[in-house]
């Protein structure tokens, strides 16, 4: 039987070799439930948003990436909220979002503490959420102390897709990276500790594939503690059959009063990352999309719209749920990638007599809707794709300040911009500014307009044979 992780899906990882579309395709079971969720397939980020709802503030275990904040409007990063819910707070949040962002289609549970450490407002969460809106996906991140004891009632809820964060399975490892647990009612410190929480994390998992959910694993790349280790768990994981494997890159500003802000431990560079990625991916399924959300985020992948959602900005009354709204959108988002899917056919048609050697990196700059659609000048963040004849992959996404602000220190963001697709050939935009497109031509950055509009895959495959004609070869 093909393991879950073999490198024959929509998202097949860079430096591994593309099938034929036929056997690309997942199980039909699995391809659909996959196919709305944001976090759970590349492609479907670009059309449909999730929630989070912060129920949970208490956490069984401490991390040395991990400061829980409160009333917090101005960071990114998982474990921050601005405002934690009670319940029927949570339900009345997630009815008027549905009610107002028709491409809502995942609810989930991630913090700001553990889920399932605080049980009762979890679950009241997803048995509600299952009988009110029953088309609405419900998901769930747990660090895995306490999963084994919930995976049956997961399941009788129908909650089908469950994050576990699991960084080692060598408790060496892990007593840098956890300092203590909560166990049994008491603090257990060191390895201990790291034994205990890695040996529940991988029943939990094993539990949880039996009884058939789709299991995301999140892996924190920290340099110099367990980056070299990751390989190892990922190699365990897939034994398991874990669905996607998610490499992320430690956030460890000081600003943000963690252990390893506080003592000065770098997060990893967009290179190690990315070469612990591809250890990691072997012939597996690693997620690229990754933003790290907030534990209170509102809206597609990269654009939160969290704040508009705060509980003194809900109507007064309860709102009007659009299930046939949010309906026409899953319809229409289907037809927008039915002719991605067409346009992406045909652009491979036309690369598939060019060497497979050649090979370019290229950004792309977009808003949503799987398309080259934003201004070069109003991107904060950009999707950095390898390209060759078999098709374009996902690396990852570079975040940068927005360029065209004015005023000072504009020539400083440029700069950082330029230096965050230093590795790129060229840049797909929607438009570009005369300064701009100049010091990027500058960089040997090609900024490319005239694929503004088209979908993602099918611009980049476009690019990537005018290149080829032009005599160029790829660095």
């Amino acid at each position: 039987m093909r393991s879950a992780f073999t490198c024959y899906a929509e998202d097949a990882p860079a430096g591994c070799s593309r099938p034929p579309p036929a056997a690309r395709a997942l199980p039909a079971d699995v391809a659909a439930r996959v196919r709305q969720h944001p976090c759970y397939s590349e492609e479907a980020h670009h059309h449909f948003a999730r929630m989070h709802v912060a129920v949970a503030p208490g956490c069984n275990i401490q991390c040395h990436y991990c400061n829980r904040k409160y009333d917090c409007a101005n960071e990114s990063r998982p474990g921050v909220v601005s405002e934690r819910l009670t319940p029927d707070q949570a339900l009345a949040k997630i009815h008027a979002v549905a009610a107002a962002v028709p491409q809502l289609s995942v609810v989930g549970i991630a913090g700001p503490g553990d889920p399932l450490a605080n049980p009762a407002p979890t679950f009241a969460v997803l048995e509600r959420l299952r009988r009110e809106l029953p088309d609405l996906t419900p998901c769930l991140s747990t660090n895995g102390l306490a999963l084994p004891d919930h995976v049956d009632r997961l399941a009788a809820l129908e909650v089908r897709h469950v994050t576990v964060t699991v960084n080692m399975v060598d408790p060496a490892v892990g007593e840098r990276i956890h300092p203590w647990i909560v166990w049994k009612g008491r603090r257990v410190r060191g390895a201990e500790a790291s034994r205990i929480l890695s040996e529940r994390q991988l029943e939990g998992i094993e539990r949880l594939v039996a009884r058939r959910v789709l299991c995301k694993v999140n892996s924190v790349v920290i340099p110099g503690v367990n980056d070299a280790h990751l390989p190892e768990v990922s190699r365990r994981l897939r034994g398991m059959g874990v669905f996607l494997h998610n490499v992320m890159p430690l956030v460890s500003a000081a600003e943000h009063g963690t252990r390893y802000g506080l003592t000065g431990q770098r997060g990893p560079t967009a290179a190690e990352l990315e070469a612990v990625q591809r250890a990691c991916a072997a012939d597996g399924r690693v997620m690229r999309h990754c933003r790290q959300c907030r534990a209170d985020a509102v809206g597609l992948i990269g654009q939160d719209r969290g704040a508009e959602f705060a509980l003194a900005a809900l109507p007064p009354e309860p709102a009007r749920d659009a299930a046939e709204v949010r309906a026409a959108h899953r319809a229409a988002a289907e037809r927008v990638r039915a002719r991605a899917e067409a346009a992406r056919q045909d652009a491979l048609a036309r690369v598939a007599g060019i060497d497979p050697a050649v090979r370019a990196r290229v950004a792309v700059a977009t808003r949503g809707g799987g398309l080259v659609n934003e201004h070069f000048g109003h991107a904060q963040e950009l999707l950095v794709y390898d390209v060759d004849r078999g098709g374009a992959r996902l690396v990852g996404v570079r975040r940068v300040e927005r360029t065209c602000r004015g005023g000072a220190g504009e020539e400083d963001v440029l700069e950082g911009a330029l230096r965050a697709i230093g590795d790129c050939r060229a840049v797909l935009v929607a438009r570009v500014g005369s300064c701009p497109r100049e010091r990027l031509e500058a960089a040997g950055i090609a900024p490319v307009v005239d694929r503004a509009q088209e979908p993602i895959e099918a611009a980049v495959l476009g690019w990537f044979e005018a290149f080829v004609a032009g005599g160029a070869r790829a660095r």
